[in-house]
C-alpha cells in the first residue's frame, strides 16, 4: 500500500471511529425533556408570570432546547391555588407559585417566602443560600414530593387598597380583605375577615364589594390589576410580606430523574430569574407609584397601633405554632436568631444609610 493509500484509508477510519464514538455521548448527555409549568399569576403580571417564562427560554438556551418548559396560566391545567397540588400528583412537572399559599396544609409552608415582621429580601435570600434555610425548605418538600429552588422576589410589598381609611384598631373589626398567609391569621386576631383569592380574582371581588380591602403586591402589579379604580386609600407598609419569594417548585420524582446538566440549567435559570425580578420591581415601583397617585391614589401609613399590635400577635402566634406544630418549630428555631443577627447588622449599616439618603433626598429640589 502506498502512502497516499494508507493516509486516506486510515484517515477514513479515524472519521468512521470517531463517529461512533461521539454520537452515543451526545446522545446520552443531550437527552430530550418536556416539562409543563403552571403559574399562580395571570399574564396580566408580566413579572411573575414572566419568571416562568423567562426560566423556560434560558434553560431551553442552556440545554440546546432538548430540555423544553411549557408554561400554562392559572386555569389553563389547574386553578392559581392548585399549583402545589399539581405538582405532587404528577399533573404537571413544575410550578411558580408562592409556598405560603399553601399554609391551610401545613403553616410552615410560610418560611419559604416569608413571615410578617420577618426578612427583607436580602436577608431572605442570606437566610435560604447561605443561612440553611434552604435545606430545611427541601426537606420539609420532600413530604410532599416536592423539590424547592428560590426564583424570584418582590421586595417590600404595600400594604394594600381599602375603601375606608383606617385610623384605629377598631376600623379593621369586620373588615372582608383580602390577605394570603400568616398574615390573614395576625389581622384576623386583629378583628379582620380574611380572604384568600388568586391574583386574576381579585378585582371583581373588590368591585363586586364582595371584598373591602385587597392586598397583592406592590404598585408594579397593583396598577395592572386596577385595584385604584375601586379602593381609593393606599396604604403602607405591607408588613406581612416585608418580601415575597416566588418558588420553582418541580415534582420530586421528576427532578431526580433530570440529567445532572438540566438540573444545574434549572438552578442556574431560577437564580437569574431570581436577581432579574427583583431588579425590575426596584425598578418599576416608583413610576407606578406616581402614576397611581396621580390617577387619584391617596397614600396612607398604617397607624402605629395597628403595626404594633400587628408585630405583637404575630410572634404571639408564632410561639403557638412552635409549640403544637413540629416542622414549625424546626424552622422557627432557625429563623428567629437569624432575624435577630440581621436585624442586629441592618441596625447598624444599612438603616442609617437609607434613612438619611431618604431624608436628603425629600429636601432637594
Amino acid at each position: 500500500m502506498d502512502r497516499r493509500t494508507f493516509v486516506k484509508a486510515a484517515g477514513t477510519g479515524a472519521a468512521v471511529g470517531g463517529t461512533a464514538i461521539a454520537a452515543p455521548a451526545i446522545a446520552q448527555s443531550q437527552p430530550k425533556v418536556s416539562w409543563r409549568l403552571t403559574s399562580s399569576y395571570p399574564k396580566s403580571l408580566d413579572t411573575l408570570y414572566g419568571l416562568s417564562t423567562q426560566v423556560a427560554k434560558r434553560v431551553g438556551e442552556l440545554t440546546d432546547n432538548q430540555f423544553q418548559i411549557q408554561v400554562f396560566a392559572p386555569g389553563e391545567i389547574v386553578p392559581g391555588l392548585q399549583a402545589l397540588d399539581a405538582v405532587q400528583n404528577g399533573t404537571v412537572e413544575c410550578s411558580h407559585t408562592l409556598s405560603s399559599f399553601y399554609i391551610g396544609k401545613d403553616p410552615a409552608f410560610a418560611f419559604e417566602t416569608s413571615l410578617p415582621f420577618g426578612f427583607n429580601t436580602r436577608q431572605q435570600n442570606a437566610w435560604l443560600y447561605q443561612g440553611g434555610g434552604l435545606e430545611l425548605c427541601r426537606a420539609f418538600m420532600k413530604g410532599y414530593n416536592c423539590y424547592t429552588i428560590p426564583s424570584g422576589n418582590t421586595g417590600a410589598q404595600m400594604g394594600g387598597w381599602f375603601r375606608k381609611e383606617i385610623k384605629t384598631l377598631e376600623d379593621l373589626k369586620g373588615l372582608k380583605f383580602r390577605i394570603a398567609g400568616l398574615g390573614g391569621r395576625i389581622m384576623a386576631r386583629l378583628g379582620v375577615v380574611p380572604q384568600q383569592i388568586a391574583g386574576g380574582d381579585i378585582y371583581p371581588a373588590l368591585e363586586r364589594g364582595t371584598l373591602d380591602a385587597v392586598e397583592f403586591s406592590g404598585p408594579l402589579d397593583d396598577e395592572k390589576l386596577g385595584f385604584q379604580r375601586v379602593a381609593k386609600y393606599y396604604y403602607y407598609p405591607g408588613f406581612w410580606e416585608g418580601c415575597a419569594n416566588v418558588s420553582f417548585i418541580a415534582n420530586l420524582d421528576k427532578w431526580n430523574d433530570l440529567p445532572p446538566a438540566y438540573k444545574a440549567a434549572l438552578e442556574a435559570a431560577c437564580s437569574e430569574a431570581n436577581a432579574l425580578c427583583v431588579a425590575k420591581y426596584d425598578h418599576g415601583n416608583p413610576d407606578a407609584l406616581l402614576r397611581l397617585a396621580a390617577a387619584g391614589a391617596e397614600l396612607r401609613p398604617f397607624p402605629q397601633e395597628v403595626m404594633q399590635a400587628a408585630f405583637k400577635e404575630a410572634f404571639a402566634l408564632y410561639g403557638e405554632l412552635a409549640a403544637g406544630n413540629p416542622a414549625f418549630k424546626t424552622f422557627y428555631d432557625s429563623f428567629l436568631p437569624y432575624w435577630k443577627k440581621e436585624q442586629l447588622w441592618f441596625r447598624v449599616a444599612e438603616l442609617p444609610f437609607d434613612a438619611f439618603n431618604a431624608q436628603m433626598s425629600a429636601q432637594m429640589r
